[in-house]
């Protein structure tokens, strides 16, 4: 039946249900991370030095995972979508900031995410990383005023790759498992070589 998800969009439950499946799906991610190794800033820094490419592995992973659950939910008419939020996209100031989140990760080792899960776990690096964002958020809000325009700048909405190539949504699901694949087996092997 179509429609059926996503819950919260189609009123299945409320804002009390929806916060509280949040929250269990944020420990349980925690977990699963810390389980993998994943709050361990020398493990995530391993793939800067082509040494342990996990954090490559487990995104990709997590990347097609959900893809393919979107892909096989909407074709057998359990979920709509159109109604699956897509963030807008913002060319240039998205570009500007995957570089300082790019930098900020080969410096301190750790995403925001990994920093929640080192922290949770006493480690003073997650500690660390977490007053960073929270500056570097601080100072984001101060200095928006002056950068507003550029933040603005090079809008496309909410733009998918298949509306970026100008394929279908199977199409581009076909091409992201095949590179991931790819990218798996060439993990391996710079494991090895490493």
């Amino acid at each position: 039946m179509i429609g059926s998800a996503p819950f919260y969009e189609y009123g299945r439950f409320g804002e009390g249900t929806s916060l509280v499946v949040a929250v269990l799906l944020g420990i349980a991610f925690g977990w699963f991370l810390e389980q993998g190794g994943m709050g361990n800033a020398r493990k995530l820094s391993g793939q800067f030095y082509f040494t342990d490419l996990s954090v490559l592995k487990l995104m990709f992973s997590a990347i097609v995972t959900a893809m393919l659950g979107l892909f096989w939910l909407s074709w057998a008419g359990l979920l709509d979508l159109s109604r699956v939020s897509v963030p807008e996209t913002f060319i240039a100031p998205q570009l500007v900031g995957g570089v300082v989140f790019g930098v900020g990760f080969a410096t301190g080792g750790l995403c925001p995410g990994t920093s929640c899960v080192a922290a949770a776990t006493g480690r003073k690096d997650g500690l660390a990383l977490i007053g960073g964002m929270l500056a570097g958020v601080f100072v984001f809000g101060e200095v928006f005023p002056a950068i507003g325009r550029f933040a603005d700048s090079t809008a496309r909405g909410s733009w998918t790759i298949p509306q970026a190539l100008g394929l279908s949504y199977g199409t581009v699901v076909g091409i992201v498992v095949a590179v991931a694949l790819g990218t798996f087996a060439g993990a391996e092997w710079l494991e090895r070589r490493a």
